[in-house]
Order: structure tokens, then C-alpha cells, then sequence
């Protein structure tokens, strides 16, 4: 390694290291604890941390919104102490929040916020996805309906989809976000203030043209998601969603799929680049 690729690297650890609660680690180089030591490094440690904090605040808005700027902030200092960006577009920091706000002990009492962290988060990704026609439904009644169980439908790349267990979050992350309806109507309507069934619920964000979309999604449309993005045929992806929720009206759900840009052009049939035989386990 050259000396400026050793100075940067250096410049790069001393940067991170001040901010651990610990100072510099054990077995720092001489030279790097000089430098780290130096008066005015303060003032770069400042700026890269203001910088994640910043980030983090814009990438999470929902989260941001339910707990006050400074709780959020004083949360994604922590954070930052201990991830630190990857890459150089900020948009893609925090993929990890989720997971620490779940071993958070101050978030112990908001057991539904690292769900809705997963959704800002989810919102980052479709926004960022790839562009694809999606597929629409005279394109689903042109297939020969001989062939539709075996028809490989999948996931348009912009969608993302996720079940919120243990509470309603996707209800909380939807009143928190202001893209999309404009947050002001939605208070004039009373939308915000509507109770809140406590209940499991799933999410559905897709993004088939320049704007982010979301609405609710049950257990059989996150089934039928999960079990596109597998490889399933049509009609696997149906068993799946008629298992997830029995009660399921197929059509409607495929319906909503379609409608929400949630679903690519189809795998024609038979497919041309099938997969490869699933290899059982070793034992």
C-alpha cells in the first residue's frame, strides 16, 4: 500500500475512532493518535458526524417525526458511532437502523418503531429502484389461459412489501409521511386523528412511474409478493395466498396488484431460462 493510501485510510479511522465512547482503540499507530490528537481534527470529526445525523434525519421522516428532532438525533448519533457510511451517497445510509432501533433501550417503549424505520427505509428503495413497465391487466387476459398457472409473474423491480406483525404499523409510517396526499387535507378530513385498530398489518410501496406509492396489503398479497420473488408459477402463488389467508378474493388481490404497478412483464411460458433443479439439502 502506498503512503497517501496509508494516510487516507489513517485519516479515514481517526475520523471514526474519536467518536467511539472509548477514544482511540488500542494499538493505534503513533502517528494516527498525533493527528487525531491535533486541535482542529475536532472540527472534521464534527462535520462527519453532522453529516450522518443530517442524513439519517432526512431518511427517516416517519421515524423522525414520531419521536421529536432531538430524540431522533441524539438516536442516529449512536448510530453513527457505530455504522458509518459505506458508500458516497447518503441516500443509501441507514439500512441498518431498523435493527438498532429494535435493540435501542430509550425505543424499548415504542415497540412499533422499528417497523415503521423499515418502511422509511423500504420508501428509500423503491424510490431508488430500477425503471420497468409494469403490467397491466389486458396484458394478464391476453395470456392463453391454459398456460396461466404456470405463468411466472414477478415482482416489478420498484416493489417492496412488508408485514408488520406485531402491530399496525403501516398505519402510523402513513400518517407520518407527507409525500403523496397532502398532509394538510388529510388533517381537515380527520384522517390523521382516526382511531387505530391495533392489529397486524402489511405494506405494499411501488413506484411504476416517477412517484413513490403505498397503500395497505394483507397477508395473502404479501404471500403471493413473496412467493413471485421466489420464482413461483401463478398458481403456486396462489396456493401461498390462499394458505396466508383462506378467505382471500384472488381476483381483487391480483387486481390490486396490477393496479398499484406492483407486478413486471410476465415470464412468458414455456420459460425460456427456467431454473435450475432445486438440489435437496445434504444430510
Amino acid at each position: 500500500m502506498s503512503p497517501l493510501a496509508q494516510y487516507q485510510q489513517g485519516f479515514a479511522a481517526a475520523l471514526q475512532a474519536g467518536n467511539g465512547p472509548d477514544g482511540e482503540p488500542a494499538g493505534t499507530p503513533a502517528w494516527l493518535a498525533r493527528l487525531a490528537a491535533m486541535p482542529g481534527f475536532a472540527v472534521y470529526r464534527n462535520t462527519v458526524m453532522k453529516a450522518c445525523v443530517d442524513a439519517m434525519e432526512a431518511n427517516f421522516p416517519a421515524v423522525s417525526r414520531l419521536v421529536g428532532e432531538e430524540w431522533m438525533r441524539a438516536a442516529a448519533a449512536r448510530y453513527a458511532q457505530a455504522e458509518r457510511p459505506t458508500g458516497p451517497m447518503l441516500l443509501d445510509y441507514g439500512a441498518t437502523f431498523p435493527d438498532f432501533l429494535a435493540a435501542f433501550e430509550p425505543a424499548a417503549s415504542l415497540p412499533w418503531l422499528p417497523a415503521v424505520a423499515t418502511l422509511d427505509r423500504l420508501w428509500i428503495e423503491s424510490h431508488k429502484a430500477a425503471d420497468a413497465e409494469p403490467m397491466d391487466a389486458e396484458q394478464l387476459a391476453a395470456l392463453e389461459p391454459s398456460t396461466l398457472p404456470d405463468v411466472r409473474l414477478r415482482p416489478h423491480p420498484s416493489a417492496r412489501w412488508h408485514w408488520c406483525a406485531h402491530s399496525p404499523a403501516y398505519t402510523i409510517w402513513s400518517r407520518n409521511r407527507a409525500e403523496g396526499r397532502c398532509l394538510e387535507e388529510r388533517l381537515e378530513e380527520g384522517l390523521e386523528d382516526a382511531p387505530i385498530d391495533w392489529l397486524p398489518e402489511g405494506a405494499l410501496l411501488t413506484r411504476p412511474q416517477e412517484v413513490v406509492l403505498h397503500r395497505p396489503l394483507g397477508a395473502a398479497g404479501i404471500a403471493f409478493l413473496d412467493a413471485c420473488a421466489a420464482g413461483g408459477t401463478l398458481g403456486e402463488a396462489t396456493l401461498a395466498a390462499l394458505e396466508a389467508e383462506p378467505t382471500a378474493e384472488l381476483p381483487a388481490l391480483i387486481g390490486s396488484l396490477l393496479e398499484a404497478g406492483a407486478l413486471a412483464q410476465p415470464v412468458p411460458y414455456p420459460d425460456p431460462n427456467p431454473a435450475p433443479p432445486h438440489e435437496p439439502t445434504p444430510t
